[in-house]
């Protein structure tokens, strides 16, 4: 066994620092996991599990934004149902005046009092029809009568990603077209044969309505049931991805405790090593 002694170069010493080093870096990592909650903070941490977690944060966040879709298309279609809801009752005290009208006991005075609520029903009709609007979009004047309105409720670009709806016009020129115009915008009761004729209207209007209340319902239910399942998909990516990225707390500790352990043997190691040249002092004496 051989002794080398030299001032120039302590091998003893720049292994321990090196070592001593690395347990550093290690400290620093667990002081980062433990406060942060978080075992991948860069890719450097783990770049396979780095790689994986933000495609699935990417899917996690198309879907959060996918369930807002369909929320506010739930609620869109909720202010279009609604202002149906009333153009509905409107529609019924229509029916209720236009048959009061076609009963011959009525005459011209009493004929001309219903009318005039006829129609001031009928304006108001209109009203709702030009005023019922969802984030400026107006919705019953039959903008979306044709093309529908499209929401995407997943997070792809396929058709199977969205969901279309029709919102049909329900002013008055859509529900008695044919029997309205530009010069004659409305319908009256004036006489018994014109009551007759719009009790059939009325009563074929409140028809339509109900078909378009049914479909916009059906399609508010497949909204509600697809809120749920994005729900459940995004909870369970969720928890897939926290299973990468979070912090195993008991075991982080433990590695840390471990770690402060080695740092201190290190530094007294180092002390000691530091020493070795005094040995070559002695030498001289």
């Amino acid at each position: 066994m051989s002794l080398n002694f030299s001032v120039n170069n302590n091998a003893s010493a720049a292994s321990i620092l090196s070592n001593l080093q690395y347990v550093n870096n290690e400290i620093n990592t667990s002081y980062q996991q433990l406060s942060t909650g978080n075992r991948i903070n860069s890719a450097a941490d783990d770049p396979a599990g780095y790689a994986i977690s933000q495609q699935m944060t990417a899917q996690v966040n198309a879907l959060n934004q996918a369930i807002q879709n369909a929320q506010n298309g739930i609620s869109m279609l909720q202010t279009a149902s609604g202002a149906m809801n009333q153009i509905t009752s409107i529609l019924q005290t229509m029916n209720t005046l236009a048959v009061e009208a076609a009963n011959g006991t009525e005459n011209s005075d009493d004929l001309n009092n219903l009318d005039q609520e006829f129609v001031a029903l009928q304006k108001q009709i209109d009203n709702i029809t030009s005023q019922t609007k969802f984030n400026t979009k107006t919705l019953l004047d039959g903008t979306f009568a044709t093309s529908g309105v499209v929401f995407q409720i997943n997070t792809d670009s396929t058709k199977n990603s969205q969901l279309s709806v029709t919102i049909a016009a329900v002013n008055i020129g859509a529900l008695f077209k044919g029997h309205v115009s530009t010069s004659s915008p409305y319908l009256h009761i004036t006489s018994q044969s014109l009551a007759q004729q719009a009790i059939s209207l009325v009563q074929a209007a409140i028809t339509s309505l109900s078909s378009y209340q049914a479909q916009i319902g059906a399609v508010e239910d497949r909204l509600n049931y697809t809120v749920s399942n994005l729900q459940n998909t995004a909870d369970n990516l969720q928890n897939a991805e926290s299973t990468i990225t979070n912090t195993d707390m008991a075991q982080a500790y433990t590695q840390f405790s471990q770690q402060q352990v080695l740092q201190q043997v290190g530094l007294a190691m180092l002390a000691q090593a530091d020493q070795q040249p005094d040995a070559i002092l002695k030498l001289l004496q």
